[in-house]
């Protein structure tokens, strides 16, 4: 597991963009696995701004997102299909018919079902980049969470709930549960790229590398993939034991 600590955010996710971005010249007919959450929208950001600048196509790329609510139509204010549409589809050049949410509108055994053929099809998932939830989750991948599970509905705990709930409007009905691609899934990307940023997912960071690999630590898993990178800020990184060897690791290290 390689580790990369940066001064801000910004600076992390803009080095999180250039890894994706150099996947997909190197290989324009990538599939990604894809994020959704307010740490990933500067990347996303970046990656429009490159291609509006003519450095990077999506026009051959497949992706596959993480994970979709319960419930929510692809139309819905709150969707993850929608908020992927927002901040990175309309913008690129991508294909639609090559991009893939779990539809949350259908019933889930069916829409988890159709997702895991629709990746053994067309994967395996060239890049999966993650986001850290401050309990340690990786997609909707709860702690708990069976270490060997494929593309599910999942319950979701409380603490993701609050954390999540500002994306809701009063009154609105917010869904408490989700389709969220496996661990085990997740773990058949050829390469995995985490961004974390900020204070508050400290200690997931440090379980995740650093500590024991255990369900209680969904992200703890990736300790035993060969091929991960995690991107982080200061804050992010501020409990890990062992940040002077990671930085001193990296020095003169290729990105990619």
């Amino acid at each position: 597991m390689r580790v990369r600590v940066h001064e801000d955010p910004a600076a992390a996710a803009a080095e999180a963009a250039e890894v994706l971005a150099r996947r997909l010249a190197d290989r324009p007919e990538a599939v990604l696995g894809l994020a959704t959450g307010g740490t990933m929208e500067p990347l996303y950001e970046d990656l429009i701004g490159r291609y509006k600048r003519g450095d990077l196509s999506f026009a051959k790329a497949t992706t596959f997102n993480l994970d979709e609510y319960v419930g929510l139509a692809p139309d819905h204010p709150q969707s993850y299909r929608r908020y992927m549409e927002e901040h990175l589809f309309r913008h690129v050049d991508i294909d639609p018919a090559r991009t893939h949410v779990p539809r949350g509108d259908l019933p889930p055994e069916e829409a988890a079902e159709a997702y895991e053929t629709d990746l053994a099809r067309l994967g395996p998932v060239d890049v999966q980049l993650l986001g850290l939830g401050r309990n340690g989750h990786i997609g909707f991948n709860e702690p708990t969470s069976s270490l060997a599970s494929r593309t599910r509905e999942k319950a979701l705990t409380a603490s993701t709930l609050r954390a999540n709930s500002r994306f809701f409007g009063e009154g609105e009905t917010q869904p408490t549960t989700a389709i969220t691609m496996g661990i085990a899934t997740i773990m058949e990307a050829r390469h995995i790229l985490v961004l974390a940023v900020g204070a508050k997912k400290a200690e997931a960071v440090v379980n995740m590398i650093e500590g024991p690999v255990a369900a209680m630590c969904p992200a703890s898993i990736l300790q035993h993939h060969p091929s991960v990178m995690v991107i982080l800020d200061t804050e992010a990184a501020c409990l890990l034991k062992l940040r002077e060897h990671y930085t001193v690791a990296e020095q003169g290290v290729a990105l990619v």
